[in-house]
């Protein structure tokens, strides 16, 4: 006889939500389904579907920019976070589920990386690695530059971009608007490969007009949304901002809703650290309803339309929100390097401490949130102890005779909300670059936090059928 439970039982079992059970159900996906008294019910022993073969449900992300793939991750789901990252007063609907270890899990969502791109062989080497393992394949991934790839596919008609794709990702180069930076943004003496531009003048080709080459992309596969993300001092840079948004706005024959940019502290999401990104939305029109067009270009969006996700955490007591998460919670389990079977524990910058006048020579605050993670390594990677010499705060740690050192790049990766499950120190096993401690660093400040682009991918999941037909 078959044992049968709940759909709402088995959502929390499998870590997804139940309307998504519901329609499995409703799609014949798993075998041995009943209704009873209008509730659907599941055999207790059944296993859940494979994601990658429910086409009916799937949403398709193409992935530019990809790096490690923290976009892509948090736009997936199905990965776990610390415990207090996840306020169930506001997004109490997702249905995660609680673990042993202080941590909870995200359910998936219906977002699928189908294809992804990055001219960083190291940022290969750990995508592939790791989405391998979650049933993408290495081919998803093209190591060439997008002006490369437009131009290929415009150019030999050859179909490098995939159809049907629904979403297009992008955290498009942001060296030259960051204000830790020049500041040369679309003037970048850099070219789209990273290399010394020769030419005189800035072009279409330049490192800091390469969000000229996602519009192109966005134009070749028309997806229904885009999303692209940078550092918050775009938005504070001359008009680049709005010429962004004019820019994008005009993609195809109809064009998009541009949805004024706005800038997102990731602290406010469960995020144990004070990062900025302003982050574009952008809609096709066409594909909207007409209604929900209307309602979205209203100079006031109705909140319950807003394509932006609400805030779970503050630091001054929001109505709703928990405290920020303090990075005690965060690194409190975490052995020190030499006890650590962990490669990414192991692993530290040993650059020497330059005094405090100079970048990246401070001592983390475990009482507060972390620094933003930058993309460096040596003298600019934050201390998780000094010594009393150089101002250390810690003198219990010192007393237990541990020793000053900087963040590790498993305690970068959990500040940026990367799973355990993540290894970034490896070699490659195809024959492309190892990836190596300092490109663990690089890799891992120029990623988004995944936990922040999780609450961007639900938002989206929870509108997709009240925007579209």
């Amino acid at each position: 006889m078959i044992e049968y439970v709940s759909v709402e039982d088995k959502s929390n079992e499998w870590g997804v939500t139940k309307r998504r059970v519901q329609e499995l159900c409703r799609l014949n996906k798993i075998p041995n389904v009943k209704k009873q008294s209008g509730v659907w019910m599941i055999p207790k022993e059944s296993k859940k579907p494979c994601r990658n073969n429910d086409t009916n449900n799937q949403l398709n992300v193409l992935s530019l920019f990809s790096g490690c793939g923290g976009m892509d991750l948090g736009f997936e789901g199905g990965f776990e976070v610390h415990k207090r990252s996840y306020n169930s007063k506001i997004n109490g609907t997702w249905k995660v589920k609680n673990l042993d270890n202080e941590r909870v899990f995200l359910p998936h969502t219906r977002f699928k990386t189908i294809f992804a791109n990055d001219i960083r062989p190291d940022a290969r080497t750990a995508w592939t690695s790791y989405f391998s393992k979650r049933g993408a394949k290495k081919s998803y991934f093209f190591l060439d530059s997008i002006v490369d790839l437009v131009k290929i596919h415009r150019d030999n008609k050859s179909p490098i971009f995939p159809k049907n794709v629904d979403v297009v990702t992008g955290g498009f180069p942001c060296q030259d608007f960051s204000v830790s930076g020049k500041r040369q943004g679309f003037n970048s003496t850099k070219t789209h490969t990273g290399e010394e531009r020769l030419d005189a003048e800035p072009n279409e080709h330049n490192r800091g007009k390469l969000y000229i080459w996602m519009k192109e992309v966005i134009s070749i596969v028309e997806p229904k949304v885009f999303i692209a993300e940078n550092v918050k001092g775009l938005a504070n840079l001359d008009n680049v901002k709005e010429i962004i948004e004019k820019d994008f706005s005009s993609i195809s024959s109809n064009g998009y809703l541009v949805v004024p940019a706005r800038v997102l502290l990731a602290a406010n999401y469960g995020v144990p650290q004070s990062r900025e990104r302003v982050i574009f939305i952008g809609l096709r029109k066409d594909a909207l309803k007409p209604h929900i067009l209307s309602a979205l270009q209203q100079e006031s969006i109705p909140l319950n339309l807003d394509p932006y996700p609400t805030r779970t955490h503050s630091n001054n007591g929001e109505k709703g929100t928990l405290p920020f998460v303090q990075l005690k919670y965060i690194l409190g389990d975490l052995q020190e390097p030499e006890l650590s079977c962990d490669i990414d524990q192991q692993k530290y910058s040993k650059a020497k401490f330059m005094g405090k006048h100079c970048q990246g020579q401070t001592e983390i605050k475990l009482e507060g949130i972390g620094p933003t993670i930058r993309s460096e390594h040596h003298g600019n990677i934050e201390f998780r102890r000094l010594s009393e010499e150089n101002g250390g705060k810690y003198s219990e740690e010192l007393q237990n005779h541990m020793v000053q050192r900087r963040l590790t790049i498993r305690e970068c990766a959990r500040i940026q909300t990367f799973p355990d499950d993540y290894s970034f120190v490896q070699k490659a096993d195809d024959g492309y670059k190892n990836v190596t401690a300092s490109d663990a660093y690089k890799l891992i400040g120029n990623a988004v936090p995944p936990l922040l682009a999780y609450h961007i991918a639900m938002r989206l999941e929870d509108l997709w059928d009240i925007y579209f037909e």
